[in-house]
């Protein structure tokens, strides 16, 4: 790992790791919950307050845009005063996104729902450096564990979060939806109270440097199928889960059995983050990340053998599945091409990179499902998976090329 040749932390520096992780999970749990309110009903009161069909899906669009504009902003604050006062101002929008919704639902403004979309894309930004956050506190050994600990708690979060939109979504009729962002508001409150508690480890003298220019990292094989790998299944993810649930309605298929197939997505995304980490120790972060991209291949082919319930919610547990171990795997990726003092710069512009491309794909779904139908969003799944497919071929013949390099010139000097 190039961060290997930094001077060891001090004994004490991750004496509260176990306490840390444990916090970042459950506070995980409850902010995917907030996630996945919006992916559950976002489209949906898009096209109900939208002025064209097309513009359905904007919401969620404008979540990804948050996502991907608030990563670089939520590093500087974490560098510049700590992980834990940029945890705080994510959560702090996460409140915001509930109430602003509600009244965006309650007044019939759609320009108010996407603004309060995008302050959920910031809130989901912060949340996503607690995987992170949560490596920073375990020595190397344990940080695939750690960081795969946190993203457990999102297992959580596919009960909660549909859950809590089938037993709020009726509450206020005629404003349908509107008890539930109140009640989302109320959940990213209790993650900023949960959160208040933590304690990060304080960077050390040699941490406190700028380290190497970023772009110099960026140009790094390793790095740059990382950022493919994260962003092809960070892409396809969001590509085809924005779609469904309309996909679904469109169909005529319930509003129930839609809220259930995204819940046990969610559970797919997180549930195997309780062994990824062993996965990533034992076989390496490049085969995972294989095995993640082909479970979402089969996913968008079984997408086109019906339009089922079934159908639904086979294709989307197995996008859950693919994306676990491909965005996890890509995360492990990007923490061996960094030094500790270049941390949080370069996992922000690992995030920023990825969302932003996310956010692209997130547009094209709206428009793409209205255009041309559920099964043309599926096709257009397969062109990004050869291009991860051939960086991590390209990256393991050329590490394998270096390897055998180098076993002859030690020969040669024997």
């Amino acid at each position: 790992m190039s961060h290997a040749t930094a001077a060891p932390p001090p004994p004490d520096h991750y004496r509260h790791e176990r306490s840390n992780v444990l916090r970042l999970a459950v506070a995980q749990a409850l902010a995917g919950a907030n996630s996945v309110v919006v992916y559950a009903t976002g489209a949906i009161v898009g096209a109900m307050l939208a002025p064209s069909p097309a513009l359905a899906t904007l919401p969620i669009s404008l979540f990804v845009v948050g996502m991907a504009l608030c990563t670089l902003p939520s590093g500087m604050i974490a560098q510049r005063h700590g992980r834990r006062a940029a945890f705080l101002t994510g959560t702090g929008c996460g409140v915001l996104t509930g109430l602003l919704a509600m009244l965006a639902v309650m007044l019939g403004l759609f320009w108010l729902f996407c603004l309060a979309t995008f302050f959920g894309g910031a809130y989901a930004a912060v949340v996503l450096s607690f995987r992170f956050a949560a490596a920073d506190c375990a020595p190397p050994e344990r940080r695939p564990r750690a960081l795969s600990a946190v993203m457990a708690g999102g297992v959580f979060a596919g009960v909660i979060g549909p859950q809590l939109v089938t037993h709020t979504m009726d509450l206020w009729l005629p404003h349908v939806f509107a008890a539930t962002y109140l009640a989302q508001a109320a959940v990213a409150a209790l993650s900023a109270l949960l959160l208040l508690g933590i304690r990060l480890p304080k960077p050390s003298a040699a941490e406190a440097g700028r380290g190497r220019p970023l772009a110099v990292i960026a140009r790094q094989p390793r790095f740059v199928t990382a950022v493919i790998c994260g962003v092809v299944s960070y892409l396809l993810m969001n590509f085809l889960m924005t779609a469904a649930p309309l996909a679904m309605k469109m169909c005529g298929l319930s509003q129930e059995s839609s809220n259930l197939g995204l819940q046990w997505h969610v559970i797919a995304m997180y549930g195997p983050s309780f062994f990824t980490g062993r996965l990533i120790t034992r076989f390496g972060a490049p085969r995972v990340v294989a095995a993640g991209l082909a479970l979402t291949a089969a996913a968008a082919a079984t997408g086109l053998t019906g339009v089922d319930v079934t159908h639904f919610w086979a294709t989307l547990i197995l996008l859950g599945l693919g994306w676990n171990f491909g965005f996890v795997g890509a995360s492990a990726l990007v923490l061996e091409c960094h030094r500790p003092e270049e941390r949080t710069r370069v996992q922000s512009f690992n995030d920023f990179v990825v969302f932003g491309t996310m956010a692209f794909g997130s547009f094209l779904s709206g428009g793409l499902l209205a255009a041309y139908g559920w099964d043309m969003v599926l096709w257009l799944s397969f062109a990004p998976l050869v291009l991860a497919i051939g960086a991590l071929l390209a990256t393991a013949s050329a590490r394998a090329a270096a390897a055998a390099a180098e076993a002859e010139a030690i020969g040669q000097r024997r």
